[in-house]
C-alpha cells in the first residue's frame, strides 16, 4: 500500500529498492506512473478475446508517449506478452513514426487496407 502522495512514495521506493515494482491490475495507478515518467518497462499480457468495454491502459496523456517493443514471447497457443519501454531520448522518439512508415508499405504491397 503507498501513503501519502503516491509519485513522492513511487519515487521513494524506486530510489530505495532494487528489483521490480509491479503494478497489477489498477489502470489509474498505471496512468499516474507513466504520466509522470516513473514506469521503466510494460509487460502487457495479450489474450485472443474482445469484451467490448473496459478500462484503457492508456488513457489521455499531457503529450505523445513512444514506446519501442524490447521482447516478446508467446505462452500457450494464444497468449502474447509484449514488453516496452519507454522511450525518453527525444532524438529517438521517431522510431515509432519510422516503424508506422515500414507497416503501412508492408500492408500496401500486401494489398491491405485498414478502415479508420
Amino acid at each position: 500500500m503507498l501513503d501519502g502522495d503516491v509519485l513522492d512514495a513511487v519515487s521513494r521506493l524506486k530510489r530505495q529498492l532494487d528489483g521490480d515494482i509491479v503494478v497489477h491490475g489498477s489502470v489509474q495507478l498505471a496512468q499516474t506512473l507513466f504520466e509522470h515518467d516513473l514506469v521503466d518497462e510494460f509487460r502487457l499480457m495479450v489474450y485472443p478475446v474482445v469484451l467490448g468495454t473496459g478500462d484503457r491502459l492508456f488513457g489521455e496523456t499531457s503529450d505523445k508517449k513512444p514506446l519501442r517493443l524490447v521482447d516478446t514471447k508467446t505462452v500457450g497457443e494464444s497468449v502474447a506478452i509484449l514488453t516496452y519501454e519507454p522511450i525518453r531520448d527525444a532524438g529517438q522518439a521517431g522510431d515509432g513514426a519510422r516503424f508506422q512508415e515500414r507497416r503501412a508499405a508492408a500492408l500496401d504491397r500486401a494489398g491491405i487496407t485498414e478502415s479508420a
